[in-house]
């Protein structure tokens, strides 16, 4: 039986209608933009969203032999070659994948992300492309990355922004002979009015000073904050004179200038640090060291004044200093740090419970040598390596303890780790250290975290959400070197703290002064009062430490009960302790 070619017909051609109305608008009803190229990059098709985003109807841009090409509603040159070719690789056959900035004389520019794809079709070479908007992530992406290269107080480039860019140049003028400069300056007055006013007041000199070197140096020079009263300028492709002119003209501008606040006025000055950066400079942060020594040497000097860095004794330190930090990266990568501990015993000689202990540092040198922290530890905070060494020690720690805190369950003594000023204002090391927690299933009840007292002071509000933070997780908190400030006692209302290490300067001649004694018996007291813990650091000797006892301290920490051994006795039995007096 033949079929009737006619009803068929009839229904492919309402089929085909209905089908291709249908697809129409799924096409417009798209929150993308939709297009098809020929292969002259003009418009054969365009959705609703595509022609909304562009400013024309599509039957403006896809007129029969007046069709528009895409090239006239994209942004820059840079951005329209960047189109040709992706669209070239397209319509070879390769799928693509780019961002681009539109910007159509009728349209709001934006920027997009364009997915490109060769139509396979007889008819010829066609391109169809989807456009997503970006232009709301790529604002916030933009705005992160200037928080993160920029300081948040006075908007100028932070310290990571500040390496990144001296890096380029260190490396333009190894490449093209192009001569840079970099100026360290210090506020000379900081500290007082810091001191004397408050952190508010020290905040808004920080922000008053930006403005005045943004205002005193040429405006082609890049002005960062280093971090306190630190800044930095750099000097691009300038002339062999103008670090020094520039330098006097930052003198001259902060000699005019009057710090007010609160009725009280205070005069400002700085002093600046000039280093060159050349085809003969080593690294970025050799012309740190360098430029850092100068301005050093200008403070020594009688402040307020240039120092320009020369190679000769007058900085020899310096090249110390700098040789201390090149070992201490190294180290860093080739894994020389080593852990030892230090037993920290209850003063009265009773034993109530677990043990506690301190993990100390040290490094092992070229030769094999065990280097004690005194030696590399200034250098480390000077060149702002303290964070990494942070880094090192609780990654290192948390693995090597982990099984013995395990096997120990809530038997485990309390491990002290000392925290740096550098990772405690580095945003990203709460995040490190929350995930080396997890990963090594840490104990909170089996770690103290040790923080200087002029660390906590600096930024006490900061230290103090930091120490709430982990406390409520069940970590312990222990305020080091205490004492050693004027107005210790009224810090540890704003600070959670479970305990107080006494600083070594007050315990060291407590046997012999009556005035450490009267001073250590105040300390013992408040913190009684207030439910603290105290510990007495560098007890030498039995005298000194049956001295505390009797005062009353808790806890004793020195050679007198025990030397310092490598952290992995602790995990030997039968080996940890041997070397206890």
């Amino acid at each position: 039986m033949s079929r009737d070619p006619g009803p068929a017909s009839t229904g492919n051609s309402t089929d085909a209608k209905f089908y291709l109305g249908l697809m129409r608008a799924y096409f417009d009803s798209a929150n993308d933009g939709i297009f098809v190229l020929c292969d002259e990059q003009k418009f054969l098709v365009a959705n609703r969203t595509m022609a909304e985003w562009i400013g024309e109807s599509e039957e403006r841009l896809t007129e029969h032999n007046r069709r528009v090409p895409i090239t006239e509603f994209l942004g820059s040159e840079s951005c329209s070659r960047i189109f040709v070719d992706r669209f070239m690789e397209a319509i070879a056959g390769s799928p693509v994948r780019f961002e681009c900035h539109i910007h159509p004389p009728r349209g709001q520019p934006r920027w997009v992300e364009i997915c490109m794809n060769r139509v396979n079709i007889d008819s010829g070479n066609m391109v169809i492309a989807v456009v997503r908007d970006v232009t709301q992530q790529k604002l916030v992406k933009r705005r992160f990355e200037h928080q993160v290269l920029h300081d948040e107080l006075t908007g100028l480039l932070n310290r990571r922004g500040f390496m990144n860019h001296l890096e380029r140049l260190v490396q333009s003028a190894a490449r093209r002979d192009s001569r840079h400069a970099l100026l360290c300056l210090d506020l000379d007055q900081f500290k007082l009015i810091n001191d004397t006013c408050g952190h508010s007041a020290g905040d808004d000199l920080l922000q008053q000073a930006a403005m005045l070197l943004r205002c005193a140096v040429p405006t082609s020079a890049t002005v960062c904050r280093l971090g306190g009263d630190e800044f930095a300028i750099l000097l691009a492709n300038c002339s062999a004179a103008e670090p020094a002119r520039v330098a006097q003209d930052i003198l001259r501008s902060f000699s005019v200038f009057r710090f007010s606040w609160q009725q009280r006025v205070f005069d400002l000055a700085a002093s600046i640090g000039v280093a060159e950066i050349s085809e003969n400079s080593r690294d970025s942060l050799s012309v740190l060291m360098q430029a850092d020594a100068a301005c050093y040497a200008a403070k020594e000097s009688g402040r307020n004044r240039v120092m320009h860095y020369t190679r000769g004794a007058k900085f020899t330190h310096l090249h110390s200093e700098m040789d201390w930090a090149s070992t201490i990266t190294e180290s860093l990568h080739r894994d020389r740090f080593r852990l030892y501990f230090q037993r920290i015993v209850p003063a009265a000689g009773a034993n109530p419970g677990p043990e506690h202990h301190e993990i100390l540092l040290r490094m092992i040198d070229a030769r094999g040598q065990i280097v004690a922290p005194g030696k590399f530890l200034g250098a480390a905070v000077k060149y702002n390596l303290m964070a990494d060494i942070d880094r090192w020690v609780i990654r290192h720690v948390f693995e090597t303890q982990s099984r013995h805190w395990q096997a120990s369950a809530k038997r485990a003594g309390i491990t002290a780790i000392n925290l740096s000023g550098a990772s405690l204002n580095d945003e990203s090391f709460y995040d490190f250290l929350k995930e080396q927690i997890r990963l090594n299933d840490v104990p909170p009840h089996a770690v103290c975290f040790e923080i200087t007292e002029s660390v906590a002071v600096h930024d006490l509000q900061h230290v103090a959400a930091f120490m709430a933070d982990f406390r409520k997780m069940g970590f312990h908190f222990a305020l080091d070197d205490f004492g050693s400030g004027v107005s210790s006692f009224s810090y540890l209302k704003a600070l959670p703290v479970d305990f107080i290490k006494i600083d070594g300067n007050l315990v060291r001649d407590v046997a012999h002064s009556p005035v450490d004694r009267r001073i250590i018996e105040a300390i013992v007291y408040v913190a009684r009062e207030m439910n603290i813990a105290t510990v007495a650091e560098y007890v030498e000797d039995w005298e000194t430490h049956e001295c505390l006892a009797a005062i009353g301290v808790d806890f004793s920490q020195g050679y007198a009960s025990h030397h310092p051994e490598p952290l992995d006795n602790l995990l030997i039995p039968g080996i940890a302790g041997k070397q206890a007096l």
